[in-house]
């Protein structure tokens, strides 16, 4: 894998369904750190184009030669389409694949803990399988836990429901402490955050 210039943009995913629905569902809490980041950064989404998502282009970081170029992604196409217009982003864009993160929900860690990597599998996950199969496995994820369903619900149900109202309250700081790890790891690499942000 070639090492992207330090030039290069980074395009950021977050990955959810679109629509009021589905708006506080754990599978969406990849929208939610993205629309914290937009704040961040000022701006506001917008259609893009051909692509079915919403982007935002701006620069994440302090000013200065540490802030990087960032175009931040909801794709608009529903989880499992969700690889179509990240690919045609990265195209349009020539984001390296090693740029691109995806946030997301990660039923194998419990809630409110993050773990940062690069490339593997999907874990069912089916954002991450549309990406995978649409452009290859290597690009970083901010993997955010939200833990097992509890007895005997069934995975789909338990993602596409809200979180509870337990988990509500602590909600705010987890994504804003995985707002906290997409900047780090643009700013740092992926060693330097896993070694903040890995808990």
């Amino acid at each position: 894998m070639t090492t992207p210039a330090s030039t290069d943009p980074w395009l950021i995913v977050g990955l959810g369904n679109p629509g009021p629905e589905y708006e506080m569902n754990r599978h969406n809490i990849g929208f939610m750190v993205a629309d914290l980041l937009a704040q961040r950064m000022g701006g506001r989404f917008k259609r893009a184009g051909k692509a079915q998502a919403q982007v935002l282009e701006g620069r994440l970081g302090a000013p200065g030669p540490a802030s990087r170029r960032v175009i931040l992604v909801k794709p608009m196409s529903f989880m499992n389409l969700s690889g179509g217009p990240v690919n045609a982003l990265r195209d349009f864009y020539k984001v390296p694949l090693a740029n691109i993160v995806a946030v997301h929900d990660e039923l194998d860690i419990d809630y409110g803990t993050l773990r940062l990597k690069i490339g593997g599998g999907d874990n069912g996950h089916n954002g991450l399988k549309s990406m995978t199969k649409s452009m290859g496995a290597d690009y970083h994820r901010v993997r955010c836990g939200i833990g097992r369903p509890p007895g005997r619900m069934q995975v789909a149900d338990f993602v596409l429901k809200d979180f509870s109202s337990t988990e509500r309250k602590e909600l705010d700081w987890f994504v804003d402490r995985a707002a906290d790890a997409v900047e780090a790891l643009v700013a740092e690499g992926l060693e330097r955050a896993q070694q903040s942000y890995n808990s």
